[in-house]
């Protein structure tokens, strides 16, 4: 649980903007960038999954730890990211570290995020793009009445 509410944080991090150059991303361009977009990351311990910031700071997101084993779902309360100055911060519950995080982009559509003093803990997010499916449902709908009523 501890792993999921650090990446999700780092990805709460990216509640800004972002500019159209790789490089650091101040907050304003990561809340931009990120909020209400799905990202799918990939952590430098192996911990993968899909993550959504909204506007409000809250986030909710899938994680696979360490990349093995259970998938699992979570949700992290509103204001759990947040912004001071420029820098892009997390309010954790029952932790004694209130991490701040350094943002890079990458690419158009991926950026990097660590905790500040700490670059070796990173993930890498990218939009996560899925196709659009079409669902039908199992009952046939009787095509509208062609005579006048």
């Amino acid at each position: 649980m501890q792993t999921l509410v650090r990446t999700i944080a780092v990805f709460a991090g990216l509640v800004s903007a972002l500019p159209t150059m790789a490089g650091e991303m101040t907050a304003s361009e990561a809340r931009l960038f990120v909020t209400g977009k799905l990202f799918s990351y990939a952590c430098f311990d192996g911990t993968r999954g899909l993550a959504r910031v909204h506007l409000d700071g809250s986030v909710d997101g899938s994680m696979q730890v360490r990349g093995t084993g259970r998938t699992h779902y979570g949700t992290m309360p509103a204001a759990t990211l947040r912004v001071e100055g420029e820098r892009v911060c997390a309010s954790l519950p029952r932790s004694i570290v209130q991490p701040c995080f350094y943002l890079e982009r990458t690419s158009a559509g991926s950026f990097r995020g660590s905790i500040s003093g700490f670059g070796f803990a990173y993930c890498d997010f990218m939009r996560y793009e899925q196709p659009t499916r079409v669902v039908h449902s199992p009952h046939r709908q009787r095509p509208p009445s062609q005579t006048a009523e």
